[in-house]
């Protein structure tokens, strides 16, 4: 399975998540939560990194970190390395703690961040059986912080998302009726995907992303990470669009002598690249007998589309059209 993207830059916000291998508990008592955040805090201190939210959650956690020095891979690599020594200590184990490498979604710093932070922090109350009655009673998250119950740790930033919910409110209580009203369609969409993007945020903000970002990785790459969930009929209307065709020309074989449909043809070719759809699957869609044709049609594209900057531009428009959903 290929690593996650990852996408750094200065000033950068993201939420990061990770997990227990095998959904194992990663923290077992009060001892175990404290190591987290004093290796979180070491974290800040060594490499100039900003936490605005966190929730551990016993066998994950979340974090909504900043990263002033686009280093993320670095601040991460301390936490979860260094707390899986520290673990292994208080268990008297040894071997890897965590599933794998965490995941990074980057957030744009407008109200997707605000809806970012307040999806962490209604994580105790989220689950099947909720961990407390009021969220302000979890220990383990930056709630209480935020509700002035404790003095918060020098590495917890709250003045920004106070600022975003506006300068002229009274910042505990504008934070605490925002929490309370729940998390978002979009956002719970976002997160209860099996296939998380990479990147949550404005069709604007994507497009950034997609244009000044990641310029040196192919258009359908950049595509698939932002938009990883995409279906083959959001593919084959986006192509639809570009050529300006309906979309039945493109799933119904032509019989007869007539010219080329490349619009079909590049249906067919982001269709394998974006949606994960087998071969199988995409003949049955575009009404192929033999589906070892999907494999002879898309591999003519990616051929052609390395020789004529033409169609290459064409497949970068579509795969930005994609971006908005």
């Amino acid at each position: 399975m290929p690593r996650p993207l990852r996408i750094e830059y200065e000033h950068a916000f993201y939420h990061v998540m990770n997990r227990g291998r095998g959904r194992q508990l990663i923290f077992h008592d009060d001892e175990y939560y404290r190591a987290f955040l004093e290796t979180l805090g070491e974290a800040c201190n060594r490499f100039g990194s900003i936490v605005h939210a966190y929730c551990l959650m016993g066998n994950h956690y979340h974090l909504l970190i900043e990263t002033p020095l686009a280093n993320l891979s670095r601040v991460m690599r301390h936490v979860n390395g260094i707390y899986t020594q520290r673990y292994n200590r208080l268990k008297r184990t040894d071997g890897t703690l965590f599933r794998g490498r965490y995941k990074p979604i980057l957030v744009s710093k407008d109200n997707y961040f605000l809806q970012v932070s307040r999806y962490i922090h209604r994580n105790p109350i989220e689950t099947k059986t909720p961990l407390v009655e009021h969220l302000e009673d979890y220990q383990w998250s930056s709630y209480p912080y935020y509700m002035g119950k404790q003095a918060p740790y020098e590495w917890l930033e709250m003045h920004f998302t106070r600022l975003l919910l506006g300068e002229n409110v009274e910042p505990i209580t504008a934070y605490r009726e925002f929490v309370l009203q729940g998390n978002d369609e979009q956002t719970v969409e976002f997160h209860k995907s099996d296939k998380i993007g990479a990147v949550f945020g404005s069709d604007l903000f994507k497009s950034w992303v997609f244009d000044d970002l990641l310029p040196h990785l192919k258009s359908e790459k950049r595509a698939c990470a932002i938009v990883p969930n995409l279906t083959m009929d959001a593919v084959i209307s986006a192509v639809a669009g570009l050529y300006q065709v309906d979309k039945k020309y493109m799933t119904v074989i032509a019989h007869g002598r007539v010219s080329e449909n490349l619009p079909r043809k590049v249906a067919m070719h982001l269709c394998q690249e974006l949606t994960g759809a087998t071969m199988r699957e995409i003949a049955v869609v575009f009404n192929l007998r033999q589906y070892r044709s999907v494999s002879f049609i898309t591999h003519e594209v990616r051929i052609r589309k390395q020789q004529e900057s033409t169609l290459d531009r064409q497949i970068q428009d579509i795969t930005k059209r994609l971006l908005k959903g």
